[in-house]
């Protein structure tokens, strides 16, 4: 059995885990990451290459939010000499999208943006709109598991230690601290813990010696089986964007799939449809034939810019409160965070400055924790858990 000691333990090196190591270690603190599998691999929901970046929600806070993380986003790409968001542009258009609510809280924050008529969209890009159609150019394709790399490597490269293959079975409170037992009986004993672990978050919690009122507290964490099918272009030479497209009859996304699927289709997956999980654990990775046939029948009367045969599928994580809001919570020394899959992955960089500034508060006498004052964002009060805004 190995026994090791650590200031601060990461629990996950996924994005949001990645991103609070790198802070931490910048910060001069002693920190080890621990990891189930490997970084960004498919047993989370950092893996991949194509994740949407876009500056549309109906909520000028979470715009706001996007405004502040480019800056972050052009730091890290500085310091790792890698380019990790690719510009694309956004479309969202249907009738629950409502573009023009988007179009004015984009007006409020001065992002470029233009407001279609369907037929004048339709013209532009060869989709089929129902509505008219905001565009904004800036927005893009985020390389989720390169970003990862970039922020482990600077995390390690300011002394942080990264452990694979580092599957926590349990968190006990100690007389210094917690102890950390792994599933296959090494020993991490650390003064602070960090809880990155998305769809994994459920059980965890469920193995650490926390405070029964901090438990209760916390909102449920619904983890879902999602799933994405890749569609070839009928013309390979094109500039696809990524789009979101909101309609009662349905509910998609779709964005240029990357090196995920051979930089030769576009990824489509409907919103939200996936099968519920008890935690992460319970994935099965297998795909729905019925949701399949849906998006074979979305492309066939929406994109005929897309072939209706998916070449490529696969299962992906989503991690979600019932409001969709953001979890970044501390009870004593032991801090929880999950930014919210399928909607968290373009604030990274922003949220590992304010986990590891949660994280590293001086420990409450009272238990519970609050974000220091100098970082605490326009609509973001001083509760212990911050509303970082609903999912669009």
């Amino acid at each position: 059995m190995t026994h090791a000691r650590s200031t601060y333990v990461v629990v996950g090196a996924g994005l949001a885990g990645a991103a609070t190591a790198w802070r931490l270690a910048e910060a001069g603190h002693d920190v080890t990451v621990v990891e189930r599998g490997n970084p960004a691999d498919r047993g989370g929901s950092s893996h991949g290459s194509a994740r949407i970046m876009r500056y549309s929600y109906p909520e000028t806070f979470y715009t706001d939010l996007v405004v502040r993380s480019r800056p972050l986003w052009a730091e890290l790409e500085r310091a790792t000499a890698t380019t990790l968001i690719t510009a694309t542009g956004c479309l969202d258009w249907g009738e629950l999208r409502d573009p023009h609510a988007l179009a004015r809280v984009l007006e409020h924050k001065d992002v470029e943006h233009e407001l279609l008529s369907a037929h004048d969209a339709a013209q532009r890009w060869g989709i089929i709109f129902d509505t008219d159609t905001l565009w904004h150019p800036d927005a893009g394709v985020i390389d989720a598991e390169s970003t990862v790399t970039a922020m482990l490597d600077l995390a390690v490269t300011h002394g942080a230690r990264l452990l694979t293959g580092w599957d926590v079975q349990g968190v006990a409170r100690t007389a210094t601290g917690y102890r950390l037992d792994s599933r296959d009986g090494a020993v991490l004993d650390a003064e602070r813990v960090i809880l990155c672990a998305g769809g994994y978050l459920p059980r965890l919690l469920q193995d650490c010696d926390l405070d029964p009122r901090f438990l209760a507290a916390l909102p449920t964490m619904m983890v879902t089986q999602e799933q994405a099918h890749h569609f070839p272009f009928r013309d390979t030479g094109a500039a696809w964007p990524t789009f979101i497209h909101k309609s009662p009859a349905m509910q998609t996304y779709s964005l240029p799939g990357g090196r995920d699927a051979g930089f030769r289709g576009q990824k489509l997956a409907e919103y939200a449809a996936g099968k519920p999980l008890a935690s992460a654990y319970d994935q099965d990775r297998h795909i729905d034939a019925a949701n399949r046939e849906r998006l074979i029948s979305y492309v066939t009367d929406t994109v005929p810019g897309l072939v209706p045969e998916p070449y490529a599928e696969t299962t992906c994580l989503f991690t979600s409160t019932p409001t969709h809001d953001f979890v970044l919570d501390r009870s004593e020394n032991l801090t929880v965070i999950s930014p919210c899959s399928g909607h968290g992955a373009k604030f990274a960089p922003l949220i590992g400055v304010l986990a590891a500034h949660l994280a590293s508060a001086p420990t409450p006498a009272a238990g519970r924790a609050v974000v220091p004052p100098q970082l605490l964002l326009d609509g973001v009060h001083d509760a212990a858990s911050m509303r970082l805004g609903a999912i669009a």
